[in-house]
């Protein structure tokens, strides 16, 4: 755990001003407006706030690439008072430091907004010593509560309760990032294309986040000709929709002797193709 309180030096080694001009001269091609930063007072602290909790150069070149402007903010005023509130309510270093690396604009929220996400994910039964709890943070902080409240509103229309949307939520929070929109049109095609039950994509809110165009159409497409043809008898929908791309391919398209194989692929990339024509109408995919 980082120590509590987490606090910044008030005294800096050569050393340490040598690695932070050393990165801020990499780094001012992509946000130059921290010229305009005191190097005593903002700039080196928040270098050597993100030192202390990243541990390595590398990372916070990463953190900076994602959030260029992570620099800009007073450490005093937003990422360390946000980085106390975590450690106040027992969140893991690792999962601090895996978050201000790969999403560090969810430290960069006011405050107080910052503390009401976190009670908001408390209160929503994920658990501060688990890593999902920041993946929580991170989707509740990156948007206003109606929006949130909107979104979940409308999985009601394919009948999930209460109940279902605070156990797809739990099982994997970045979902609801996504705009109503997109989220509505990949449950229309689950539940009314391919027959898949609302309470099995709740279990399930991974596939809300494939790919309409590049994974769930074209396999769907693929696997009903198949189903059609008499090829196979029902469709998995674990080995459909829940297997990287090699090993659909080798389920579906390699099991067959090197001839069919062949037909085989050709089908499945025609499927492909077919898919990127899809057009948006509504919470409906046409021409399908």
């Amino acid at each position: 755990m980082l120590k509590k309180p987490f606090c910044l030096n008030s005294n800096f080694s050569d050393q340490k001003v040598f690695q932070a001009l050393t990165l801020l001269k990499s780094y001012l091609a992509s946000n130059p407006t921290i010229l305009s930063s005191s190097l005593e007072n903002q700039l080196i602290p928040s270098f050597d706030l993100l030192s202390n909790v990243l541990k390595s150069n590398k990372k916070i070149i990463s953190a900076l690439k994602r959030h260029p402007r992570l620099l800009n903010y007073n450490p005093n005023d937003v990422l360390l008072v946000n980085i106390n509130i975590l450690v106040d309510n027992g969140v893991n270093e690792c999962h601090i430091a895996s978050t201000v690396c790969s999403k560090p604009s969810t430290l960069t929220v006011s405050p107080i907004k910052f503390k009401s996400v976190v009670q908001e994910a408390k209160e929503m039964g994920f658990d501060p010593c688990k890593g999902m709890f920041m993946v929580a943070i991170y989707a509740l902080g990156s948007m206003a509560k109606p929006t949130l409240k909107r979104k979940f509103e409308a999985f009601k229309k394919f009948t999930w309760s209460d109940e279902e949307i605070s156990e797809a939520f739990r099982r994997y929070p970045s979902f609801i990032r996504l705009s109503v929109d997109n989220l509505m049109v990949t449950m229309d095609f689950l539940v009314n294309k391919m027959g898949c039950s609302p309470s099995f994509i709740a279990k399930r809110p991974r596939l809300l986040l494939m790919s309409m165009e590049k994974k769930i159409v074209p396999r769907f497409l693929f696997a009903w000709d198949l189903l059609s043809k008499g090829v196979i008898k029902n469709i998995n929908l674990h080995a459909l929709l829940e297997t990287s791309e090699h090993l659909f391919i080798e389920k579906f398209v390699n099991c067959y002797k090197p001839e069919e194989a062949s037909r085989m692929l050709k089908l499945y990339h025609e499927k492909l193709d077919l898919s990127k024509n899809l057009r948006m109408d509504g919470y409906k995919l046409q021409h399908l």
